[in-house]
């Protein structure tokens, strides 16, 4: 078991894609809790919902950007891979700022049980580059094919198996 398992994953298994589901749905959370409140929907449990998930999805954030730094740090400078992860980077950690923004600008509103009009106009813009982002990842997975292995003959007890095998290795090249 090589010690880069621990913050990259397994051959085929990355870390870094898993962790941005739960910053991703954190932030979906709170911008839609958010336009419950600021619409009217709900009275004060939108806000405490939009401020909660915004906290948790800046907690999450910073694993998940860690491991995709660490990827990033993978790849050979100046590539057509390198230039969409670069992009996906600037976009997430852009969209880190505007969410963290909400946060701080929006908790004196949250702690009255309300959304300021200005902290959740900042959470729609972290949403929209957030979901560039993602628009980003998506290409460095499925159109670049980063840390896919592409054995698509491999039996499913081994294609889910958590201990390596030595073609999973070979195929990611470890």
């Amino acid at each position: 078991m090589k010690l880069s398992y621990f913050w990259r994953g397994l051959p085929g298994h990355p870390i870094h894609p898993p962790l941005t589901g739960a910053t991703i749905g954190a932030f979906t959370f709170a911008t839609v809790a958010g336009l419950a409140e600021v619409t009217g929907i709900t009275e004060n449990s939108g806000a405490y919902g939009w401020w909660i998930a915004l906290v948790f999805g800046l907690i999450v954030t910073v694993p998940t950007a860690l491991t995709g730094l660490l990827d990033w740090l993978s790849i050979e400078r100046g590539t057509e891979l390198w230039k969409t992860a670069t992009s996906h980077m600037i976009a997430m950690l852009s969209a880190t700022v505007f969410f963290a923004l909400a946060a701080i600008f929006g908790h004196a509103a949250y702690k009255h049980g309300d959304t300021s009009s200005g902290a959740y106009t900042l959470t729609v813009i972290g949403f929209l580059l957030e979901t560039l982002g993602g628009w980003l990842g998506g290409a460095v997975v499925y159109v670049h094919g980063m840390r896919v292995l592409n054995l698509v003959r491999e039996p499913a007890g081994r294609a889910v198996s958590p201990i390596p095998h030595a073609e999973k290795e070979r195929a990611e090249g470890s």
